[in-house]
């Protein structure tokens, strides 16, 4: 019995998957988001066998300068599209630098259970070396996939999915890089083979309390990284009165916050700001202390700064009261 191909939209934002350099040995020096989506497309017709394949130009910048705008229209893209009966996934080409940020917020907005698969490179398109075309098959593979549904959003690189919620970019360079460190890996993909160890636990897509459909713009979150003789607090005051609503610490060992600066982090907090502790160690769990938690500081759980703030972000466009926004990271 033949069976229908599925649909798969491309959305093409940039980043090193589209990079080029002058040199077909030289994978740094590169300029990204240069390749469009069409060439990306053309340079690996084998993905045509796996579906209809439909690309789309969202932007092509380098991750580095990804923006809240951009997001936005990511997310209202997406959602506008799976909910066509026509369309069975989404595939987005990033850069690697803010994939995974990207990713967790796309996780916890995207309103599906269709795939959502975000892919990209660590080496340029024009490098003889280049990871991106069997990067993109296998992104193509995934979200093509029937059991892909229903696991939230995920990133297709070097052979390994991984969940948006627990992976972390671990190596400036190598293509091995992205990993999940609390977790390990969701899954593997073995020549268009998709196999898979599990499914998030945390609420996500359809079942997350976020929606972005009517949002133009997010509250300002920041991050603050914590370390010896951290105390001046310049930075904190200064954030604070340019308009942030609230403040990730990337704290030491389980989220610690030098006594100096929690000083003022507290007169901060008692003028409305929101502070997450979370650790600038890399894994594992971040829990307030009690006697922080009566002062309104609010523990990251095994979030990783940058995803702290995007939950963070999202939860401050549900609530300002501490409270809520810590019950919020505890089932997120």
């Amino acid at each position: 019995m033949l069976y229908a191909k599925p649909n798969i939209v491309i959305l093409a934002t940039g980043g090193t998957i589209a990079g080029s350099v002058d040199s077909n040995i030289k994978t740094t020096g590169y300029t990204a988001g240069v390749v469009g989506v069409d060439v990306l497309i053309n340079a690996v017709p084998e993905i045509k066998n796996l579906a209809n394949i439909q690309g789309e130009q969202i932007a092509n910048i380098d991750s580095a300068d990804m923006t809240d705008e951009i997001w936005l229209m990511l997310a209202k893209r997406i959602n506008t599209l799976l909910a066509r009966n026509d369309i069975d996934g989404i595939v987005i080409t990033h850069g690697t630098d803010t994939m995974e940020e990207t990713a967790f917020f796309l996780h916890l907005t995207t309103k599906s259970d269709k795939p959502v698969v975000l892919v990209g490179a660590m080496r340029p398109s024009t490098a003889i070396s280049a990871d991106g075309p069997k990067n993109l098959y296998n992104a193509v593979a995934l979200a093509a996939n029937p059991k892909a549904r229903n696991k939230g959003v995920m990133i297709a690189m070097n052979d390994r999915i991984q969940s948006a919620r627990q992976v972390t970019k671990t190596h400036t360079l190598n293509t091995e890089t992205f990993k999940s460190p609390n977790s390990g890996d969701m899954g593997y993909i073995l020549d268009g083979q998709v196999f898979f160890n599990y499914t998030p636990m945390q609420p996500h897509t359809r079942k997350s309390i976020f929606n972005v459909e009517r949002l133009e713009s997010l509250p300002k979150v920041d991050i603050l990284y914590s370390y010896a003789n951290d105390g001046s607090g310049i930075a904190a005051k200064a954030l604070f009165r340019a308009g942030t609503k609230g403040i990730v610490v990337a704290g030491s060992g389980a989220g610690s916050i030098h006594k100096y600066q929690k000083e003022i982090l507290k007169n901060l907090m008692e003028q409305g700001l929101i502070v997450v502790q979370s650790s600038r160690v890399g894994s594992g769990m971040v829990l307030a202390n009690t006697d922080d938690t009566k002062l309104g500081f609010i523990g990251a759980h095994d979030l990783n700064p940058q995803k702290a703030r995007v939950l963070l972000m999202l939860a401050l466009t549900k609530s300002d009261n501490p409270s809520t926004i810590a019950k919020i990271f505890e089932q997120y």
